[in-house]
């Protein structure tokens, strides 16, 4: 088992100073039109400089890529000087800043994206209350999107990121294409598992090869997913573990396993004597770093965390702690701030609606 002091050496030779990350957390500071606001370089500036990486929340990559209103936009040039403000933000005592970058798909809400189709990978609407039907995307488009993820990927690097992390977890627009829920097309991006998988590997190797043009063999690039789906038909972790096996096979710096406890165990038939992340971690074997997540709150967290990774991130305790990390380095556990009171939000930079979404997700964790 790893200990959360030690440093993690990246494949692509980045040193992170310890094993604790900052998961992308979308805070909603960014203005109505994507830009970075001071009050969200602030909110950053705050959280950052212990931990070894700081993942910021996601950045959308095309205009009706966004999920809800708050999120930083990377579509266009004009949004890298205010991008620029908060790398320089999240890099403090050598903590390496990464921007996440994604397209909601279906997952989009209508305020969100001025007027623009809804797509996704087919026409089938997210089974929630209050989501539309979005329509499927043409095979020209699919192209640009592939082609605005490693544009995206450009303007991090001119921005001063360190590497991004490709959001292909949460049910968003890759991980529509890898489910066989969303992904209802009979062409060469959906039907078999092999299909389905086309077209995360493909924004991969876009991501990739942007890095590769830009001569940043330093620059890190990392891959989000959600191991299960909780819809039928959705992803099994049988469908997971192919899709890492071809991850882990690539020049990838790490996976980021998204799930909403780190413990987790499978139900289905074949998968129920250890964890999830412990099925993860025996399949990739050591050819990459996982990075966990999922309600990672404590020192023992952490070291849980870290038997089957090798790196522990937290959302919502750096959200109600803009301490924790280095609390917790520091021996300070006790000090560790576990609650969010809503008189507390204006000090800690909290927005209303990161605010409204901690409390719809964790209630236990709102005073």
């Amino acid at each position: 088992m790893h200990t959360l002091t030690d440093t993690v050496t990246l494949p692509n030779g980045a040193t992170l100073k310890n094993r604790l990350v900052i998961a992308p957390l979308t805070v909603c500071l960014s203005d109505a039109n994507g830009y970075v606001t001071p009050q969200e370089v602030d909110y950053y500036a705050s959280r950052t400089g212990a931990v070894g990486m700081y993942i910021a929340g996601c950045s959308y990559i095309q205009p009706n890529g966004r999920g809800w209103l708050g999120e930083e936009a990377i579509y266009d040039d004009s949004f890298i000087p205010g991008l620029s403000k908060m790398a320089a933000a999240m890099k403090r005592n050598g903590t390496k800043a990464i921007m996440q970058i994604f397209h909601a798909g279906r997952m989009a809400e209508a305020d969100a994206i001025f007027g623009h189709d809804l797509v996704s990978a087919g026409d089938v609407a997210a089974p929630l209350e209050g989501y539309r039907t979005p329509r499927p995307l043409t095979e020209e488009e699919i192209t640009d999107v592939i082609k605005n993820f490693k544009a995206a990927t450009i303007r991090a690097i001119k921005a001063g990121f360190d590497g991004v992390e490709i959001h292909g977890a949460n049910n968003y627009l890759i991980h529509q294409f890898f489910s066989p829920h969303s992904n209802t097309r009979t062409d060469c991006w959906g039907g078999s598992l092999e299909k389905r998988a086309a077209f995360p590997l493909a924004v991969v190797e876009a991501v990739l090869c942007a890095a590769r043009e830009a001569g940043r063999k330093d620059f890190i690039v990392g891959y989000r997913l959600s191991p299960r789906e909780q819809w039928t038909p959705g992803i099994t972790l049988k469908d997971t573990l192919y899709l890492v096996d071809k991850l882990a096979s690539l020049q990838l710096d790490y996976l980021h396993i998204s799930q909403s406890h780190i413990g987790s165990v499978a139900t289905e038939q074949g998968y129920t004597d250890k964890s999830i992340l412990a099925y993860i971690n025996e399949t990739v074997n050591g050819r990459l770093p996982i990075i966990s997540v999922g309600n990672i709150q404590t020192r023992s967290d952490v070291e849980e965390a870290l038997t089957n990774s090798d790196m522990a991130a937290v959302g919502g305790s750096a959200l109600i702690d803009p301490n924790w990390a280095a609390k917790l380095l520091n021996n300070h556990d006790a000090a560790i701030r576990t609650k969010l009171a809503p008189e507390d939000c204006e000090i800690l930079k909290v927005s209303p609606l990161a605010y409204k979404i901690l409390s719809s997700r964790a209630p236990e964790r709102i005073l």
